[in-house]
């Protein structure tokens, strides 16, 4: 390992983050009492100009009234390029930030961008006497973010996990698709249909891996087709992500499904560890399991997979 390490953010469960348009109140409810681990209430793409005012009073009633029990709480607010965001981060932190877990600011192109919302942030904590520091997410879904995807994971003590949004990532790159997630049929890689997102959805999570961040993907357009989620959400899994966004609440436990690991997967976990702590018994660095090789690398793995797991058993049902 190198000597320079990096304080890894805040451990949440993540493996399903519901998005709800904050200028339809009587979703608000049903969110609360859903499995979802994660909620975000939106004020930014959901939300048409002309609600954007009262979706943000929605959500500041909404936050102070209803029991969100567990669950982690997000608002997306508005970019940084429109006139809504300060006035997002001003009203809804001061009268509701009690019951705000993170920010999601949107469309971040470059370090700058968290660093303002940083500064504010730690403003109205201090203005308002606030006990505990909320944290900072940013979506990755512009070229300019792409590009800036490693130095945006250093930008603040603040951040805490990077989404990857598909469908401006792909409209930012004027993209041959129409698809919100999903395969593109005319991407093809050695004649094998391949995900035209993968250098980015790699760049992201090796950003969000070097510098102690949650990795999480965003959208699945299509909610009529829960196995394409399903295969969508395997993809980001094996490359290290925690979580998926629902955009529907059928996609809630699809996401819950596929984010966990199997249970054949914490069993196998189990077995390493102790195949490797009889192995350090017996004075040996590396051993056995299954006819394979295992060794420390082993043992983190293992590890990786058992904290997640531990993580979910933890939750209240």
């Amino acid at each position: 390992m190198s000597f320079t390490q990096y304080e890894q953010a805040r451990a949440r469960l993540q493996r399903s983050e519901l998005a709800v348009p904050g200028s339809n109140p009587k979703m608000f409810e049903k969110a609360a009492r859903s499995e979802a681990d994660y909620i975000f209430l939106d004020v930014e793409d959901a939300v048409v100009p002309d609600d954007k005012v009262q979706a943000r009073k929605n959500i500041i009633v909404a936050l102070n009234d209803i029991d969100w029990g567990d669950k982690t709480m997000s608002v997306r607010i508005n970019g940084l390029d429109t006139h809504y965001m300060y006035r997002d981060v001003v009203d809804i932190v001061e009268q509701a930030g009690k019951r705000l877990d993170t920010i999601l600011i949107p469309k971040v192109g470059t370090p700058s961008d968290v660093y303002v919302v940083d500064c504010m942030l730690t403003q109205i904590e201090q203005a308002v006497g606030l006990k505990h520091r909320i944290g900072i997410e940013c979506l990755i879904e512009t070229a300019l973010g792409g590009a800036n995807v490693m130095a945006i994971a250093q930008s603040s003590k603040r951040l805490e996990a990077l989404h990857f949004g598909v469908a401006d990532y792909a409209a930012s790159m004027r993209a041959r698709t129409t698809n919100i997630g999903g395969l593109n049929p005319d991407y093809q890689c050695d004649g094998a249909l391949a995900d035209q997102w993968h250098a980015a959805l790699v760049n992201m999570a090796t950003a969000c891996r070097a510098y102690g961040l949650r990795a999480i993907d965003g959208p699945f357009g299509d909610f009529s087709d829960p196995e394409g989620y399903r295969a969508a959400a395997r993809r980001v899994a094996a490359l290290g992500y925690e979580g998926k966004w629902a955009i529907h609440p059928s996609q809630i436990d699809l996401a819950n499904e596929v984010m966990s690991p199997p249970e054949k997967e914490v069993t196998r976990a189990r077995r390493i560890l102790e195949a490797l702590a009889e192995a350090a018994k017996a004075g040996k660095g590396a051993a056995q399991l299954d006819g394979k090789m295992i060794d420390i690398a082993s043992e983190r793995m293992a590890k990786n997979v058992l904290k997640q797991a531990e993580a979910i058993a933890a939750k209240p049902k």
